[in-house]
């Protein structure tokens, strides 16, 4: 069994659907747990009025029955509220009047123009809403039932900024402080870079540009194994980087060290294999590979770091060509924010724990959350078993 989500939706359109295919049955849900990080993607200092409009919550569609999975697949709606002030702009049916709100000069960085020209579209719109970063919003609610069957299972997935518009924080602290992040406007742990970040972006905003940044991801209490290294496709480190590339904006993603490790050789790279106690398993005396070897989870902390552009609509904006008359102009300038980066964050352990489920799913299957537990213990018990006679024939 495989896990699998798909969207629909356009940013000013009537909402956003999100549809997530092979959860097992039994596996307790409420709207509550979803909202929750719904509501985290809309924080952050650097966001714009968009996020004051919208109220961020999901109706259930299908696949939920009493607060539980049903096994087949689970629809959900996130409605937008800014709907209403774009019916006649986003009306599906066609009509007299002339289209409005129509977007001829394509901004610089964005999908407007390669998407006008693969599509043979006349006005970016038709591009820019699906294009828009408001589609990550059903990805956020795709990734808390995600988060939701991981947590069956003792696994956490949470994110910090690391940096934000050229401010880099110290180093990260351990995993289990991730949980403070929500507390700052930026997401981060670092109290002086916070204020600095804050700085860049009201300074950012008043000159009208934006700022781009980068997260750090970190999911705990995996087994080893998860993944494979036996075929290109089933290798876990390809499966995050070809999740999380696929965000907006995002244009770089690095496991443990990532391109660090290049400039370094092997001694202070690869992670020694340590002992563990008497019948436990052997564990790493450090973490430059990040939680993964091989394509595979080690048990260690999954690392991963998510780099994000600055986002392409700019108050101050650059030179582009206007679609109708081919001549020079200035690019369009939507609603946006100064930068999304601490909402990054959060999306990131959307699509972070989405892959996690999905190799969960892949190795233990199960109809139901009971058989997979059933798989899972037995995993556990295999693992257990060997190290324990390993111990014995010492």
């Amino acid at each position: 069994m495989r896990l699998r989500f798909t969207t629909a939706g356009e940013s000013h359109g009537r909402g956003l659907v999100a549809v997530v295919e092979g959860l097992p049955a039994g596996l307790p849900v409420t709207a509550e747990w979803v909202d929750r990080d719904l509501g985290r993607r809309m924080r952050g200092h650097g966001r714009g009025a968009r996020m004051a409009i919208e109220q961020d919550r999901i109706e259930w569609l299908a696949g939920v029955r009493a607060g539980e999975t049903l096994g087949s697949p689970v629809a959900m709606l996130i409605a937008n509220r800014d709907w209403e002030s774009w019916q006649e702009v986003m009306a599906a049916e066609p009509g007299d009047a002339p289209r409005e709100r129509q977007v001829t000069r394509p901004r610089p960085g964005h999908a407007d123009l390669a998407g006008v020209l693969k599509y043979d579209r006349t006005d970016a719109r038709d591009i820019l809403e699906r294009a828009s970063a408001r589609e990550t919003a059903a990805r956020v609610a795709a990734g808390a039932l995600a988060r939701r069957l991981l947590d069956e299972f003792g696994v956490t997935v949470g994110s910090h900024v690391v940096a934000l518009g050229g401010v880099v924080t110290r180093a990260a602290e351990p995993p289990a402080a991730l949980t403070t992040a929500d507390a700052s406007p930026v997401r981060t742990l670092d109290p002086d870079a916070e204020a600095a970040m804050i700085a860049r972006i009201d300074a950012a905003r008043a000159s009208g540009d934006t700022l781009g940044g980068i997260v750090e991801v970190v999911a705990t209490g995996l087994l080893p194994g998860l993944g494979s290294h036996v075929s290109w496709d089933r290798k876990l480190d390809g499966r995050l980087a070809g999740m999380l590339m696929s965000i907006p904006a995002v244009k770089g993603v690095e496991i443990g060290l990532g391109f660090a490790a290049a400039a370094r050789p092997g001694s202070g790279v690869h992670d020694p294999i340590i002992a563990g106690p008497a019948g436990a398993a052997p564990r790493r005396g450090s973490n430059n590979a990040g939680g993964l070897e091989g394509g595979m989870t080690t048990g260690e902390p999954l690392v991963v770091r998510v780099a994000m552009k600055p986002i392409s609509t700019l108050m101050a904006p650059l030179e582009t060509v206007d679609l109708g008359s081919g001549r020079p102009a200035r690019a369009e300038t939507e609603r946006s924010d100064v930068t999304a980066v601490p909402a990054l964050g959060v999306i990131a352990e959307a699509h972070v724990a989405l892959a996690l489920a999905d190799a969960m799913l892949e190795k233990f299957g199960g109809d139901s959350l009971r058989e997979m537990t059933r798989n899972v213990e037995g995993y556990r018990s295999q693992l257990a078993g060997r190290w324990r006679g390993a111990e014995a024939a010492r």
